[in-house]
C-alpha cells in the first residue's frame, strides 16, 4: 500500500546508503558490538529548526529511540539540545553525518528564510525558487515553509511559467500567453517572466495571471508597478520580483509594491546551521 511516510523514509535511507557505502570501518573497528549509547543533537548556534520530523523518521527506521526536545519551526539559542537519540552505538555513529547534514542544511534554510521574512511587510510573500540541490527539493522547500516562506512551485507541473526561451521559440510574448491559456487546464495559472515594464504590460493585457519581473532593479520594478497601475491592469495580476533580491536589499524591493519576492540564494547557497551529535552516556553491551 502507498504511504507518503514510507516514501519519505526511503528517501532518507537512500541518503544514508550513499554515505555509508560498504560500512563505517572506523566505528566497526573501535566500537564493541552491542554497545548502547545515549546522545543529544545540539544546535551550536541560534536559528530556526527544520528537519527534526525527518530525523525522527530516520531514527525509527533504524530502530533507534528518539525524542524531540524542540519542535520544527521554533527559534533556538546557541548550545540548545534539540533531539535525544538512544540505541546501538554502531548504528548511531554510522548515521550521524547523514542526520546532521540534513538537519544543518534544512535549519540553515529555515533560518535564512525567517530572517528575510522579518525584513518584509506581512503582506509581501518571500518565496524560494527551483534552485535547489538535486535530490533535496522536498527537504529544501519544506525548510523554506518552516521559516515562514512560500515554496513557489515544487515541480514543473505545478504552474505554467513562460520564460524567455519559451517566448523565443513561440516568437511573441502575447502569443505565448494566449497559447498557454488556450491549451492548459483551467486549474493552472499562467506566469510570465519579463525584463521590462513594457513587457509586463503586454503580459497583463494578454491575460497573464502572474508576472515575474526578472533581474530588474528596485527602481525598474517600481516603474513597472506604476505603469500597470496607470493602465488599470495592476489589480488583475500577481507581481513577483526575482533575480536580484537578497538579504541586503529585500526591504527596498518590498517597498516597490510587488506581491512576491523570490530569492534563489535561500536554497542554492544556504549557510548550514552548526549542529553536532554528542554522546552523553555509554552503556557497555
Amino acid at each position: 500500500m502507498f504511504s507518503p511516510s514510507r516514501v519519505l523514509e526511503e528517501k532518507l535511507l537512500k541518503l544514508l546508503e550513499e554515505d555509508v557505502g560498504q560500512g563505517d570501518v572506523t566505528t566497526t573497528l573501535l566500537t564493541p558490538e552491542g554497545t548502547i549509547i545515549e546522545t543529544e543533537v545540539v544546535a551550536n548556534e541560534g536559528g530556526v529548526l527544520a528537519g527534526l520530523d525527518e530525523a525522527l523518521i530516520l531514527c525509527e527506521s533504524l530502530r533507534l529511540q528518539a525524542r524531540l526536545l524542540k519542535r520544527d519551526g521554533s527559534r533556538v539559542k546557541s548550545q540548545t539540545p534539540v533531539l535525544r537519540i538512544i540505541g546501538d552505538a554502531r548504528t548511531i555513529l554510522s548515521m550521524e553525518r547523514t542526520l546532521l547534514n540534513m538537519l544543518s542544511r534544512m535549519s540553515g534554510i529555515a533560518t535564512a528564510t525567517s530572517d528575510l521574512v522579518r525584513r518584509t511587510p506581512r503582506k509581501t510573500r518571500v518565496a524560494c525558487t527551483r534552485k535547489v540541490a538535486p535530490g533535496l527539493g522536498y527537504f529544501d522547500k519544506k525548510a523554506v515553509a518552516l521559516g515562514g516562506g512560500d515554496t513557489h512551485r515544487f515541480h514543473l507541473d505545478d504552474l505554467i511559467l513562460v520564460k524567455d526561451n519559451h517566448i523565443k521559440i513561440v516568437g511573441d510574448l502575447g502569443k505565448a500567453v494566449r497559447k498557454a491559456h488556450a491549451h492548459a487546464s483551467f486549474s493552472k495559472k499562467v506566469e510570465v517572466e519579463v525584463a521590462s515594464a513594457e513587457a509586463a504590460l503586454q503580459a497583463a493585457k494578454n491575460g497573464a495571471d502572474i508576472i515575474m519581473l526578472d533581474n530588474l532593479s528596485p527602481k525598474k520594478v517600481r516603474e513597472a508597478v506604476l505603469l500597470l497601475t496607470r493602465e488599470e491592469v495592476r489589480e488583475n495580476v500577481i507581481l513577483e520580483a526575482s533575480g536580484r533580491v537578497n538579504q541586503s536589499n529585500i526591504a527596498e524591493y518590498a517597498k516597490t509594491g510587488v506581491d512576491v519576492l523570490s530569492v534563489g540564494e535561500i536554497t542554492h547557497s544556504p549557510k548550514a546551521l552548526d549542529m553536532s551529535l554528542e554522546v552523553v552516556r555509554v552503556r557497555r553491551g
